[in-house]
């Protein structure tokens, strides 16, 4: 059977579908060759396809061939089953190679770094070193790849512990970061821009932009990639420089690939210059013919998004010729922030027609769109395609149901959602006791609280504004003023603005209004615009002109241009029927140019 299939054929390109089952019938077949350049060819493209079973089947056959003790062939073998990820396999392999060689230790290392192993390849690169075997260029990219993962080390346990642990670890990796350069600089390797650009990655990975640029700048031979990369760490931390950076780049004569438009675009998107510079790299894409490339085109309309052109990103997603799931999800996103949730549903609705697969980011989107509707009936299909995804959804989604359902008014429904979630974040909690205090029930929001406390879940920041907004709306003074001292006590939590603000304002329901007063002469910072508009808006309920106009005075010191407490405040003399007042402050509003916002109202009719 081998003598009927050309070599040819078996080298050919591989093409997208798994290898055909002539392969494993030419591993396996009676035929035996000596010609190593033939096995060492189906083991490549087993290596690329991942594709173990061929792979351990042609070294069962080679081990009892005439070849097993061929160092060429056995370090292909080891490669094969590092990429395909069995690196156990690979390590017993190399563990009882007769004799290894440089090729060995570098497929080995490669192999765990592939498979987010970083902290062994780093060991296994302190041995090669002790056994004195020469360090190539391919070691040392792994060996400078390792110490970029830091943060994606299965081996470690580096968020376990919190900040301390993960600053530990990142000061480790960047040690040895330092270390692994210094190889490169000792054997003379600063020409191999491919290491240079690796080197660049890993430095622009730990935040350390400045030091990147001046590996960059000190580069005798910059590629695509060596900009590319500085593109993207200006795009992710210094997104300011991007539109200079570009510049440059054009200007120097280098020819900008898919990843340099993407780069650029992400850092416009980051500025919220879409419509300047982001419309000029839009036309200089469509001349280089990149116009048609889906990730391309992806950063084009997260950009459009970002800035707030909706309608250019929808133009853009139209011109497109391939949409995949992220390109799905950003219009989907997109609509959402631009205050269209409507409009969100629609395109998630024409992906599931086009039979596009929606994951767990879609369906975030769907619930948050059917939350800001308050459509409970919308909500209820997106929980039964929630219910549908099982497993390949995480606490996020959940989360967005148990929001949905309390922004729609249907608690029962969300207790249900939370009654199933395996292990609710701090989040999952926070949510609920929210959800029952916006919908009345402030005694089953601190029951929540009190719930969560039981479970050993700290409460956050957020937590504690939700737990005094419960109490405010259910007028429960004493157990308030409990909650907010405990903060600092129990907690270690500052209360903030938002904090006070909710006390003022349960205070100020109650009639308190001296004592909410007092409550903001005492707050340790600076009391802000919230604070004294609710103070302002107690005094109208209870009548208090006298407090009412100190806190409007704080309120127009800090914002003249604020129009609700103009309104307030007329309303308060109007109450009080001080016509005179409220000509003076609708005098005052014309002179200083003061508008109103005028109020509006929306309610869902059939479909529409």
């Amino acid at each position: 059977m081998f003598r009927s299939i050309g070599f040819s054929q078996i080298c050919r390109k591989r093409t997208s579908s798994p290898l055909k089952t002539t392969s494993f019938r030419l591993i396996s077949s009676d035929f035996s060759t000596n010609d190593e350049e033939i096995y060492a060819t189906l083991l490549r493209r087993f290596a690329e396809t991942e594709n173990f079973h061929h792979g351990r089947a042609l070294h069962a056959k080679l081990v009892k061939g005439p070849l097993h003790g061929s160092l060429f062939l056995n370090n292909h073998i080891l490669n094969m089953y590092a990429k395909s990820g069995h690196l156990l396999h690979a390590h017993k392999m190399f563990d009882h190679l007769p004799q290894r060689n440089a090729v060995s230790w570098s497929a080995l290392i490669a192999g765990f770094v592939q498979h987010n192993r970083p902290s062994y390849a780093l060991v296994l690169f302190s041995k090669m070193q002790a056994a004195g075997v020469n360090i190539n260029e391919f070691t040392l990219v792994s060996a400078l790849h390792a110490c970029s993962l830091y943060d994606n080390d299965s081996d470690g346990d580096n968020n376990s512990d919190g900040d301390n642990n993960e600053e530990y670890y990142c000061s480790y990796y960047f040690s040895r970061l330092y270390q692994v350069y210094a190889f490169v600089v000792r054997l003379g390797f600063e020409w191999n821009v491919f290491l240079m650009n690796v080197f660049m990655t890993a430095l622009i990975r730990g935040r350390k932009l400045a030091e990147a640029l001046k590996v960059f700048e000190g580069c005798r031979n910059k590629d695509t990639v060596s900009w590319n990369a500085v593109m993207t760490g200006l795009a992710q931390f210094c997104c300011g420089e991007v539109p200079g950076f570009w510049r440059r780049m054009c200007c120097e004569g280098v020819k900008p690939d898919s990843f340099a438009f993407s780069g650029v675009l992400s850092g416009l998107a980051a500025l919220g210059d879409g419509t300047g510079m982001g419309m000029q790299v839009h036309g200089q894409l469509v001349k280089c013919g990149h116009g048609d490339e889906v990730c391309v085109g992806n950063s084009l309309v997260y950009m459009y998004l970002k800035c707030g052109s909706l309608e250019e990103g929808i133009r853009t997603f139209e011109e497109m010729a391939e949409h995949n799931v992220c390109t799905w999800n950003q219009m989907a996103a997109g609509c959402l922030n631009c205050g269209k949730p409507g409009k969100a549903l629609e395109f998630i609705n024409e992906m599931r027609k086009t039979g596009v697969r929606m994951n767990k980011f879609t369906l975030a989107t769907a619930i948050t769109a059917c939350a800001n509707l308050a459509s409970l009936e919308e909500g209820k299909k997106a929980h039964g395609l929630r219910i549908k995804l099982k497993n390949d959804v995480d606490v996020c989604v959940d989360n967005a149901l148990l929001d949905m359902y309390a922004k729609c008014g249907s608690m029962d429904d969300a207790l249900q959602v939370f009654g199933t979630m395996e292990a609710p974040s701090v989040v999952s909690w926070t949510t609920m006791v929210m959800g029952f205090a916006q919908n009345g029930q402030a005694r089953k929001a601190l029951k929540i609280f009190d719930e969560m406390r039981a479970e050993d879940k700290a409460p956050n920041y957020i937590t504690f504004i939700c737990v005094l907004y419960a109490c405010s709306q259910g007028g429960l003074i004493d157990e308030g003023w409990e909650y907010f001292s405990s903060m600092e006590q129990d907690h270690g939590i500052s209360p903030g603005e938002d904090h006070y603000a909710c006390m003022v304002d349960m205070l100020g329901r109650a009639g308190q209004i001296k004592e909410a007063y007092e409550l903001i002469r005492r707050m340790p910072f600076q009391p802000s615009v919230m604070v004294w508009q609710t103070l302002l808006g107690a005094c109208r309920v209870h009548g208090d002109v006298e407090t009412g106009l100190i806190a409007a005075k704080q309120v127009l010191s800090l914002d003249k241009d604020d129009s609700s407490t103009y309104v307030v405040l007329s309303n308060m003399f109007a109450d009080g029927r001080d016509w005179k007042g409220v000509g003076s402050l609708r005098e005052l509003m014309e002179t200083r140019d003061v508008k109103k916002m005028p109020g509006s109202s929306w309610i869902q009719l059939s479909q529409r």
